[in-house]
């Protein structure tokens, strides 16, 4: 069987040679898939604010085969690890007197926010900031972080994860997310080439496994033209509700939707450009009435017949996220650690090739059946 190691450094669905026998060529069996693999979504952000040093360095010391940092950029140029430019709810800015002049309203993708927004700070101004939980008291013990950490560079997040590796002895993915990527082209930041010379700048993310993510097409065709595909990089397409169209497509006055891109066709027309599929939870088991999980659809399927990895996203371990199979009584807030693994093995059961945790631990757990 594949090593975790081995696995993360496998390209896709591995296929059997055929074997010789003395009746002439016939197909040898094909060998199980590897382990799916745990991405550490948005580092272990059950317990800490994410994206910050300690929510990176939880995930990884639960076991977290990959890390991840949504990536927006600063006045002056700089990536840096935040899920959107919008900060007003994962940091202290709000109560920054210095900075209630920032406070403004923009339209990011179709939707219009207010808040303080990245690309109107500089990184040292950023840096005075401190990292908050997103979800309040509904994740008690990430609350209680509030004000320890600072916002990172993805220059910061590789080094880490290098260190961490080289520590511990085993190889740590990181999978990047690229947000707003038509938004900052449009305002004069366009994310992609620096974000090359940032992997580039850093021996670790030359050789070590980076995956790509964007629920926008355009900026992964581009990178996919730029990079070619070398071994320890995959891009990865993001997808969210059915009905909905990408922002790229949108922008640019086109209508294909995301349920189009999950189709059979769009599926082989997307292995084009890119290595996964990654669709929400529900759509690979959706929900019933009465919010217990339904039948598996195809996507599974429908993405390995296409030539394409299918890694899921997220998986929350409190009662109000999970599946209503797996709910106890103890409150909407509650944090379920069977609940949740008992859920994401629902899904794991179906062959699908990673997910995303807010917890990684307990998706490790889930893989490995402690």
């Amino acid at each position: 069987m594949m090593s975790r190691r081995q696995a993360i450094g496998a390209g896709g669905t591995m296929i059997a040679a055929a074997a010789v026998s003395g009746t002439g060529f016939g197909a040898a069996p094909l060998p199980p898939r590897p382990k799916p693999l745990v991405f550490a979504h948005r580092g272990c952000s059950a317990l800490r604010p994410e994206h910050t040093l300690g929510s990176y360095a939880k995930a990884i010391a639960d076991g977290a085969d990959y890390i991840e940092p949504d990536l927006v950029i600063t006045k002056d140029g700089v990536l840096v690890v935040r899920h959107e430019n919008n900060i007003a709810e994962t940091t202290n800015v709000a109560g920054r007197p210095e900075f209630a002049g920032r406070k403004t309203t923009k339209t990011i993708d179709g939707e219009q926010l207010t808040g303080w927004f990245t690309e109107d700070f500089t990184l040292a101004e950023l840096k005075t900031l401190r990292a908050i939980e997103r979800l309040g008291a509904v994740r008690p013990e990430s609350q209680r972080y509030d004000g320890h950490f600072q916002l990172l560079t993805l220059d910061e997040v590789i080094d880490f994860t290098a260190a961490e590796s080289a520590a511990r002895g085993r190889v740590i993915g990181i999978v990047p997310e690229l947000k707003h990527s038509t938004y900052f082209t449009k305002v004069g930041l366009p994310l992609e080439d620096r974000f090359l010379a940032v992997l580039a700048a850093h021996d670790y993310t030359v050789k070590n496994p980076v995956e790509i993510q964007s629920f926008e097409t355009a900026n992964l065709r581009y990178l996919r033209g730029k990079i070619g595909r070398p071994a320890n990089v995959r891009l990865m397409q993001l997808v969210g509700d059915p009905g909905m169209v990408p922002p790229d497509v949108a922008a640019a006055g086109g209508a294909t939707t995301y349920g189009e891109i999950m189709s059979p066709k769009g599926l082989k027309a997307l292995a084009a450009h890119a290595d996964v599929l990654a669709p929400q939870v529900r759509a690979v088991i959706p929900l019933d009435a009465s919010g217990r999980l339904g039948q598996p659809t195809s996507i599974v399927k429908d993405a390995h017949d296409a030539g394409l990895l299918i890694r899921i996203w997220t998986f929350r371990p409190e009662n109000r996220f999970l599946a209503a199979d797996f709910r106890n009584d103890a409150g909407d807030n509650a944090r379920n650690e069977a609940g949740s693994i008992a859920e994401m093995r629902r899904y794991i059961a179906t062959g699908i090739d990673g997910f995303f945790s807010d917890d990684p631990g307990l998706g490790r757990r889930a893989l490995d059946g402690v």
